[in-house]
């Protein structure tokens, strides 16, 4: 029985071995794209800002404010 207990236990260390190795790439992946989200908004947020500021000379530009 020494043997089957010794390949049950060595069975059970890789399943669990591989199953947090998945579990962390998993992690590292809804990290990623988290991040990914992360930088699309701030690019959105940086253009909104620039049309805000283009628009803003524009019409200082058409009232004669400058």
């Amino acid at each position: 029985m020494g043997f089957i207990d010794d390949a049950k236990d060595a069975a059970e260390t890789a399943g669990r071995k591989i199953k947090d190795g998945f579990e962390d790439t998993v992690d590292r992946v809804s990290d990623k794209v988290d991040e990914v989200k992360a930088d699309a908004e701030v690019k959105k947020a940086e253009a909104e800002r620039d049309s805000v500021h283009k628009r803003n000379e524009i019409k200082e530009e058409i009232r004669g404010d400058e």
